[in-house]
Parts: structure tokens; sequence; C-alpha cells
């Protein structure tokens, strides 16, 4: 297999998690190929027949190509029977899947303002106020993970799951940004709950896959 993208997008170290939990190893199972902001390849014809978005990460697999992170994930799972990443019956695939759309749909959607204000946009540039609505917010969404954790030690099922996967990403990040920039971000709430699942999740060996 073949995995365009740059390991600083959240979307490819998904992937390269993935892997990491089927016990996929890179240049043995798949090869990494540098893509996406300072290595370009994005723009060019070639990558755009590919992945007509023009975005990272996109996986050859063979005659297949696959693009948008979340669908490589269940792609991932179901070409390698790895119904314990996502379940085979529809009311296990729910489970896992909605915490999923939810992860796109309204976690990372909302904490990118902060996180792009922070980390990419020079600081004479900063939109503080949408960056402190959108960490702030983006908090009251954890809180609805931390809420499922109180008394569960996964998000969807018994076991780590991609729903565990793709929120644990997003998490991290969360942390990152309040430890780094804490003192232009607005004090928010404990989250004990989330706290220890992430803490466990950063000791899976495929996030050090995704984060080394």
């Amino acid at each position: 297999m073949q995995l365009y993208g740059r390991r600083s997008s959240i979307n490819v170290q998904k992937v390269l998690w993935c892997l990491g939990e089927l016990g996929l190893v890179q240049d043995v199972d798949y090869r990494c190929i540098d893509a996406g902001l300072q290595f370009g390849v994005v723009d060019t014809a070639a990558y755009r027949a590919l992945n007509p978005n023009g975005l990272v990460p996109t996986l050859i697999d063979g005659e297949q190509v696959i693009w948008e992170s979340n669908t490589i994930l269940r792609y991932l799972a179901k070409t390698r029977g790895a119904d314990h990443l996502l379940p085979l019956t529809a009311a296990g695939c729910s489970e896992v899947e909605r915490w999923m759309d939810w992860q796109l749909g309204s976690l990372w959607a909302t904490l990118r303002v902060a996180f792009l204000g922070l980390t990419r946009t020079p600081e004479p540039q900063r939109d503080y106020g949408a960056i402190r609505t959108s960490f702030g917010e983006s908090a009251r969404l954890l809180r609805i993970a931390d809420e499922q954790l109180q008394t569960r030690e996964y998000l969807a099922l018994d076991r780590f799951t991609l729903a565990d996967l793709v929120i644990a990403l997003v998490t991290h990040r969360w942390y990152g940004l309040n430890d780094r920039f804490h003192a232009l971000l607005s004090a928010q709430p404990e989250m004990p709950s989330l706290a220890r699942w992430l803490d466990a999740q950063r000791m899976r060996p495929g996030f050090a896959v995704a984060l080394g």
C-alpha cells in the first residue's frame, strides 16, 4: 500500500494509527509518500487524478484508491478483518460510526478554528475572539465524551475501536493547545474521565506510530 500525506496532519495520523493497530509496518506493508503543505504534490495533475479534492490522506491499495480519512479507516478495518475496530453487525457498527461522524462533523470542525489560528496564523493576524470561542465550544463537546467515559473504559463498546482512535487525536490536540496557550485561552472545567481515557490511549503502540 501507499499512503500519501504529511505526518503533521491529524487525518494522516488517523490512518497511521489504524495501520499500527493492524500490526502493519511502514516500509514493509505500506510506504508513506510525503504530500501536502511544504511537500507539495497535492496540486499536481497526477495527484488530483487520485484525489480530486487535492487533500491528504490518500491510500492506494492495489487497484483501489481511497480518500477521506474516516473512509480509509473503515476500508482498512473491513479489508483486514479487523472487526474489533469496527464491528460487522449493523448495531455494533453504528455505535462506533456515530462517534466517528461526530468527530468529523462536530468536534474537529469546531476545534479546527482554534488549532489553525494558534498554530498556523501569525500572531498579528490572529482572531482571538474566534479562537477562544472555538476552544470553549470544543471543550463543551469534549465534556459530552467525558460524561460518556465516567462509567466506561471506552467510548463506544467494551474495547478500543475506531471511535476511540479518531476522538483521541482531537482530544490530544485540545490538551496540547491548552498546555501551550493556556494564558491566551479561557479557563476550562476539569474533565477527569476524559483525561484518564486519553492517557490510556496514548499508551497504545498505534499512538506512537501516528505521532512518532
